[in-house]
């Protein structure tokens, strides 16, 4: 999952402080007393995943090597995406399957493939591995992933292995 959102500057602060000082002034003693009494917090976090893979990744011809090896012919649409090598081949059913390769580990995940552990499971393994907060973790398209906060207290996405509970790939801090 990938948050965006529009940096707050100072003077867009600013701005917000004044328009609403504004709007305040034009509003009806009744509608500025209850207003007055309610307060409103917003926090967004903002991750980004890298469109390269990170240091000490495989080439995209050993992702290729990868792909061939798991079974896998006819590769198309091979591109570094959400942190991972996604692509489209065909199986040894000549059906077209999307895929996700792990970018260090080589790993191919099928879309259709069940996983092994659950949300449960996935959860506690990233705990184990140090990290905190995990929330909306989800089974999808061959990964789990989850929204977490690393060990430097960031807000972080996961993608995870769905056989061993491994952190396939995360998204910058």
């Amino acid at each position: 999952m990938i948050k965006r959102v529009l940096p707050l500057t100072i003077g867009t602060l600013i701005g917000l402080s004044m328009t609403a000082a504004v709007f305040a002034q034009d509003m009806p003693a009744t509608a500025r007393s209850a207003s007055a009494t309610q307060t409103t917090e917003t926090t967004t976090t903002v991750t980004t995943w890298t469109s390269q893979p990170p240091t000490g990744a495989l080439t995209e011809d050993a992702i290729k090597t990868s792909i061939a090896n798991a079974g896998y012919k006819e590769v198309k649409d091979l591109k570094f995406k959400d942190g991972v090598w996604r692509s489209e081949a065909r199986g040894g059913n000549k059906k077209w399957v999307k895929l996700a390769v792990g970018p260090v580990n080589g790993k191919v995940y099928p879309a259709d493939a069940p996983s092994k552990l659950n949300e449960n499971e996935v959860t506690a393994q990233l705990a184990t591995a140090g990290f905190q907060n995990v929330k909306h973790v989800k089974f999808e398209e061959g990964l789990w992933s989850a929204d977490a906060k690393s060990r430097g207290g960031n807000a972080v996405n996961v993608l995870v292995d769905p056989t061993d509970g491994s952190v396939v790939a995360r998204s910058h801090d």
